[in-house]
């Protein structure tokens, strides 16, 4: 028996099927078949109920499992208990959405990697709910999203920012009220798949305001430029971290009831991986703290 085979037991319990648990742990359906066979031989027990299409993990199976997690937890943190602070080290597989790849997250980047040289960062863009899909199935260490509505059980979840939703508009218009800008020029709307979408789609109807869609987008680069260019309004996030030349747009407020986006580092419950996700918080709050892109790799790492 071996650690990576607790793995896979775990997986089976997470994922439910022998096929799902073979793509989270990167090995075949038949490795998975054999290792579970494996293990049932090894302790002559019948760890999963075979009479049924997909095999089930029997009672006594679901009771191994928790004892296998916390063998695999203790196994996993054996290293980076015995090094302490110096435990920051090694690659993380980490995701971020459009919004912040410009501005915080390669702040918050150097940083980290300015502080800690052995880290690696590799880095994997993508809308929210896509991001916490892949840390369910374990494809990445950790994720800075939106946080969604319902975060899964085996999630946690560190808070970074906050950023109220404002109106852009061109500067050119006249009026600075956001209601009769939403009303009367075309909309150009953040994409509905992302949880900000959702957001604004929400707000909308709440305070029964119709627009006329132009164009939906994702990046807040391409909404801005739309805005610029005078083809509509939009409806953003405040950055957080701001860039050094933001375009010269209007930004306004919606009013004390705005949405707000909480942004935030996601990762598993069980991760490995905690010395550098905290690393990786530090650094995520003092850019915050800095507010702007380009000043926050100058004032070197948070002390």
């Amino acid at each position: 028996m071996s650690i990576r085979t607790l793995r896979t037991l775990i997986a089976v319990y997470d994922h439910k099927t022998f096929s799902a648990a073979a793509n989270a742990v990167h090995i075949t359906h038949a490795a998975v078949s054999q290792q579970m066979r494996g293990l049932e031989e090894r302790w002559g027990l019948q760890l999963f109920d075979r009479s049924r299409r997909t095999p089930e993990l029997t009672p006594l199976g679901r009771a191994l499992v928790l004892k296998a997690r916390e063998v695999v937890q203790a196994y996993d943190q054996m290293l980076p208990s015995v090094l302490g602070e110096s435990g920051v080290s090694g690659e993380v597989s980490l995701g971020a959405l459009p919004t912040t790849l410009t501005t915080m997250v390669p702040s918050a980047i150097s940083m980290l990697v300015s502080a800690y040289p052995q880290v690696r960062v590799r880095l994997f863009p993508g809308l929210s709910n896509q991001l916490v899909s892949q840390l369910e199935r374990g494809a990445l260490d950790a994720a800075i999203v939106t946080r969604p509505y319902l975060l899964p059980a085996r999630l946690d979840f560190l808070d970074i920012a906050e950023e109220p939703l404002q109106l852009l508009a061109s500067q050119d218009i006249d009026s600075d009220d956001p209601f009769h800008l939403l009303t009367t020029y075309p909309f150009i709307r953040f994409n509905r798949d992302a949880v900000v979408g959702h957001m604004i789609e929400s707000w909308l109807q709440k305070k029964g305001i119709r627009v006329t869609e132009a164009m939906e987008l994702d990046g807040l680069e391409a909404i801005s430029s739309m805005v610029f260019a005078k083809l509509g309004v939009a409806i953003a996030p405040r950055r957080a971290v701001q860039t050094n030349s933001p375009l010269p747009l209007k930004r306004l407020s919606l009013g004390p009831d705005a949405p707000v986006r909480r942004l935030g580092l996601a990762f598993p419950r069980d991760t490995v991986r905690t010395p550098v996700l905290k690393a990786l918080h530090s650094v995520c709050l003092k850019s915050v703290e800095i507010g702007a892109f380009g000043e926050a790799a100058e004032s070197g790492p948070p002390a």
